[in-house]
């Protein structure tokens, strides 16, 4: 049945995404004197970043999300292709990982943005042709790893801690949601942890971040400095906050506050009640997100929409967390509102997708069938 398109998501989404564009005007003005000699820099690229986005976020709201499942072999196989340049002399450092493609005449461009977001439409096209196989080791977890593997260890060796949460929590939400074994998932998290553990005590940067989240006040000049003027500006801001434009520690003090400390920058400026509004902001888009997942009776549509709400909802709760000191530091930007062009182009791209499927258009029960990797005897 044809219906009309979420227009709370929709509108609660735009209003995220000038909220954040306001925000950057405010906290960047430091930053953009100090590297570029005018008071705007940032403000102007992140309109052009929100007009970037508007454009691919539209042919997503109207082509029929079908299109994604006719292309997510392709799409898998050129994210590897990205994720695989960055191991040449393509790649480039920012700040302590390899994530960064720099390829002459473009602009710099974070492959793992583009295998986020195909990855999601790839397992939900694969996990909605094989749903009556998912709770099985050998035909539905096994597969599962070996498609996740081969997106998160280039991933692991850049490396990226906190995209691979991101992925690894999104990609094990549609695993459970398409019928998969939740003994299988905490079996494999446990074997995972552990694996992450011995990564983390043993790359340096992981290891101080993992520190610092244990111990704030250890080398409060050094690897705590984030942390502890994150915390600063939140507490600072109390109740109601000092009042947009009245930040201090935008002045030099939050490293990246247009980026990943801008929840930080919001708290000081907003304080704790306004700052909780936008917090319920993103509670609502995941609850409609969620919602229209419910309602689909079309497995490949239920299946993108719990995939793009859980990424984005994670990011956010990451995010939040980190400037909160109740996560370790991970480098993970706030959806829609922090600067950052790619992030933004697939969050919106996102949103477009996840609003065709509300439409209800080209809706129809999944009866494929299934399509496994390992033939049963």
């Amino acid at each position: 049945m044809k219906k009309n398109i979420d227009y709370i998501l929709l509108i609660t989404v735009f209003a995220l995404v000038f909220f954040g564009l306001a925000m950057i005007a405010s906290v960047s003005v430091y930053e953009s004197y100090n590297k570029f000699q005018q008071n705007d820099f940032y403000f102007w690229r992140r309109m052009v970043q929100i007009a970037i986005a508007v454009a691919a976020f539209i042919p997503c709201l109207i082509i029929p999300y079908r299109f994604w499942e006719k292309v997510s072999l392709l799409a898998i196989g050129f994210s590897l292709f990205l994720l695989m340049l960055l191991f040449t002399s393509l790649g480039g450092d920012f700040g302590t990982s390899n994530s960064w493609l720099d390829i002459p005449s473009l602009p710099t461009i974070p492959p793992v943005e583009v295998a986020k977001f195909r990855l999601i439409i790839y397992l939900a096209h694969w996990m909605s042709k094989n749903r009556s196989e998912i709770h099985h080791f050998k035909y539905g977890f096994l597969p599962f790893v070996m498609i996740l593997s081969i997106i998160v260890i280039p991933i692991a060796l850049q490396p990226d801690f906190g995209s691979l949460l991101v992925i690894i929590s999104t990609s094990v939400a549609i695993f459970l949601v398409a019928g998969g074994s939740f003994f299988q998932v905490a079996a494999g998290g446990i074997i995972a942890s552990i694996m992450g553990f011995i990564i983390a005590f043993n790359v340096d940067y992981i290891y101080n971040r993992f520190m610092t989240f244990f111990n704030p006040d250890l080398d409060t000049l050094g690897i705590s400095y984030q942390i502890k003027n994150a915390l600063t500006a939140i507490g600072s801001g109390g109740l109601f906050g000092l009042g947009f434009g009245q930040s201090i520690q935008k002045n030099g003090y939050l490293p990246e506050v247009q980026g990943d400390t801008i929840f930080a920058a919001i708290g000081e400026e907003m304080g704790f009640v306004r700052t909780a509004i936008i917090i319920l902001l993103y509670a609502l888009i995941a609850w409609r997100g969620y919602s229209i997942a419910r309602r689909s009776k079309d497995w490949f549509a239920k299946l993108i929409v719990v995939g793009f709400t859980t990424s984005l909802t994670i990011q956010m709760m990451i995010n939040i967390g980190v400037n909160m000191a109740i996560l370790p530091n991970t480098g993970i930007t706030l959806p829609f509102i922090s600067y950052g062009g790619s992030s933004l182009l697939a969050s919106m791209m996102m949103i477009g997708i996840i609003l065709n499927v509300s439409h209800g258009k080209n809706e129809d029960p999944n009866k494929a069938r299934p399509r496994r990797f390992f033939a049963r005897k």
